[in-house]
């Protein structure tokens, strides 16, 4: 097939050879053409939206669920820190993974586990009568909710690393991520109704039922879809563009990448956004149920991810536009968890001093938008500093920032039991913010190192 039939077949299936493609020992990656873009996009922000219902559940119906089980704090910290035990043990086999067969076959079977997971749910606390015993089910089914959903974000990443050039990364992968704020709204507005309404267990059912739908759409009809037009329009072409598109089988250069205090700054400024982040996720609810006991559950699980949504997408076109204009990524990235981690430390220390329902509100929806601002930030650096090898890089990263998950919710929970103090948990996950925003801020890097 001559090269000028070949390059308008190529054009004809709008799979882009231009672009800044990633050089690789393979060839290039070609990344995707604007209509690809905004197709996967958009499935992609649905799907973290479902998985991030999935998650999130629980700390809405938490309240309800220990009142019928007979649960103290420290043994409901113990179920909503469950999920991070099982969350950190995939996040470097999710990334690893991705890189060597594609995150768009890692996606749909890990997708496909963890909806079943949340959808059975209900049904496991039941198997048991025992307070002990459907406790401990119950966690571990947290767990394992945990270990299927640590594919997802290290597939994101490598899919996005590999597809997305470095000028659009920031935003692709901001509306990506908004849909964990998306999907933490639906469920405390939505989810918060059908466990008033309908009991505790109906909103698992209608997640589990989402996701697995999701599951079926992304791997029948968008992957397949693309498949097939590949295969009925390109014959050599074919040949060529799977060669370049295949995920890179190099391996990863730990000795080096541990040496570099840039990837070390990156995995404590992730663990300490995530702090904030888990800490406030599992334990808001119960914040306002026992300090405004006559609020309305909808409006304080909803009001904070309705701003934050906003806060994420909009720091990912503003990162984008930073580094069109010339400023450079390192900057850029700094700046964006400056925002994150500072504005986080401000408004926790800040409500401590607040006494109204209103002012507690506002001062939560500011924290959690402010932590919008990480996804434009350490959130897509494992794209920056190890383009190809991203899901790998990113999945150690996320291993490390799960770890609060289960340590940080957990102790909060204990220290609530023994102290009775909400301003001892928000002063110290503050002071946590403010180191990671040193630490980062000292030795992190926009510049490829691996």
């Amino acid at each position: 097939m001559a090269i000028k039939d070949r390059d308008a077949l190529l054009k004809e299936c709008e799979i882009s050879t231009t672009t800044d493609p990633i050089e690789s020992s393979g060839g290039k990656y070609s990344f995707w053409t604007k209509r690809d873009k905004i197709k996967w996009t958009s499935c992609l922000f649905f799907g973290t939206a479902t998985l991030y219902s999935a998650r999130t559940i629980m700390p809405v119906c938490i309240v309800s669920i220990s009142k019928e089980m007979g649960w103290d704090k420290t043994e409901s910290g113990t179920v909503l820190s469950g999920f991070f035990w099982g969350y950190t043990m995939t996040q470097f086999l999710g990334g690893y993974l991705s890189d060597r067969v594609g995150g768009d076959v890692v996606l749909p079977i890990a997708a496909c586990l963890w909806s079943l997971m949340c959808f059975w749910t209900p049904q496991l606390v039941y198997l048991s009568t025992n307070h002990h015993n459907s406790l401990y089910i119950m966690v571990v089914s947290r767990v394992l909710l945990g270990i299927f959903q640590g594919f997802h974000y290290p597939g994101i990443t490598s899919l996005i690393s590999r597809k997305v050039s470095q000028q659009e990364r920031s935003f692709t992968y901001s509306i990506i991520s908004s849909g964990s704020q998306f999907g933490t709204l639906l469920v405390g507005c939505v989810g918060s109704l059908l466990t008033e309404y309908y009991g505790w267990s109906v909103p698992f059912y209608a997640i589990g039922v989402c996701g697995l739908s999701w599951m079926l759409f992304i791997r029948y009809v968008l992957i397949a879809r693309q498949q097939k037009t590949i295969s009925l329009s390109l014959n050599e072409a074919q040949l060529l563009e799977n060669k370049q598109n295949a995920p890179e089988k190099t391996s990863v250069p730990w000795v080096v990448l541990f040496t570099k205090p840039a990837f070390w700054s990156l995995l404590v400024g992730h663990y300490c956004e995530n702090n904030a982040f888990y800490i406030l996720m599992s334990w808001m609810p119960t914040y306002f149920h026992e300090n405004f006991p006559t609020a309305k559950s909808w409006v304080f699980n909803v009001v904070p991810w309705m701003i934050s949504i906003p806060s994420t997408v909009g720091s990912g076109w503003l990162a984008d536009n930073m580094i069109s204009k010339g400023y450079s990524v390192t900057f850029v990235r700094k700046t964006m968890q400056t925002v994150t981690f500072c504005g986080t430390a401000f408004f926790l220390f800040l409500i401590s001093y607040v006494k109204s329902y209103e002012g507690c509100l506002i001062c939560m929806a500011m924290a959690i938008a402010c932590c919008g601002f990480h996804h434009s930030g350490i959130s897509v650096n494992p794209q920056d500093i190890a383009p190809k090898h991203a899901g790998s890089v990113f999945g150690l990263m996320n291993m490390a920032g799960a770890i609060p998950g289960f340590i940080g919710v957990y102790i909060a929970g204990h220290v609530l039991e023994v102290t009775k103090s909400w301003n001892a948990v928000f002063g110290q996950t503050a002071v946590v913010c403010l180191f990671g925003w040193v630490v980062y801020t000292l030795f992190g890097t926009g510049k490829k190192i691996i």
